[in-house]
């Protein structure tokens, strides 16, 4: 194998060589091109989203924290119209099972997406004022996981169709009302530090698959 890869070689420096000098410089860079690395390519696109290590771990911690935070919108809603609630990494209820009013259903259900929306504006601002992408991070996964919950979690299930129900309105319409918002938030992010869509898509494929670590370790613990 060995002797046959020295023949093709010799042989691709033998036909290079008959070819008149600008062909072969175009071959040559043809050649030098194709042989940038998926790697190398990654690498570049990374930086340019000003995606570094630090910003892929970080993204880990992000996603519990704002897991926990939409969950303490609907714990705080409940306490504050006295109930007893209880609190985990996905859930947020009653202690008994059951709240003492509809209306207090109905703010508990609202809290959620309020703090996740809450999140989103504190953290663009953040980012308006630093620059930070790391800020940048913690906005776009509060929208990010909206999205995705919406997207791929069934949407009967998402407190957005359970406040329009509890509203008698159409079931999408206050997911719909929740995403714009929270979209236009993201567009003002990437507006702010130039980011284009290349970049959201790492940022999403980051996203993932802490969405994913999240799931699997509240899987784990309940």
């Amino acid at each position: 194998m060995g002797h046959e890869i020295e023949s093709l070689r010799t042989s691709w420096f033998f036909v290079l060589s008959l070819l008149p000098p600008p062909i072969e410089e175009i071959v040559i860079n043809i050649r030098f091109k194709v042989k940038q690395t998926f790697g190398n390519r990654i690498g570049t696109d990374l930086k340019e989203s000003r995606i570094n290590w630090k910003v892929i771990v970080l993204f880990i911690p992000i996603a519990f924290i704002t897991y926990l935070f939409h969950e303490s919108g609907h714990w705080l809603s409940g306490e504050l119209s006295g109930n007893d609630m209880t609190i985990s990494l996905n859930n947020s209820s009653p202690a008994s099972g059951f709240y003492l009013d509809e209306s207090h259903a109905l703010w508990s259900a609202a809290g959620g997406p309020l703090f996740t929306i809450i999140q989103a504006l504190v953290f663009l601002w953040i980012t308006w004022i630093t620059k930070s992408i790391y800020a940048y991070a913690f906005a776009f996964f509060a929208v990010f996981s909206r999205f995705f919950s919406l997207v791929f979690g069934g949407i009967d299930l998402q407190d957005e169709a359970r406040i329009a129900s509890m509203l008698d309105l159409n079931k999408y319409m206050i997911a719909a009302i929740v995403l714009m918002l929270l979209f236009l938030i993201l567009w003002r992010g990437n507006r702010i530090l130039k980011l284009n869509m290349k970049a959201v898509g790492y940022f999403t494929v980051l996203g993932t698959f802490a969405i994913l670590i999240v799931i699997g370790v509240n899987k784990f613990i309940t």
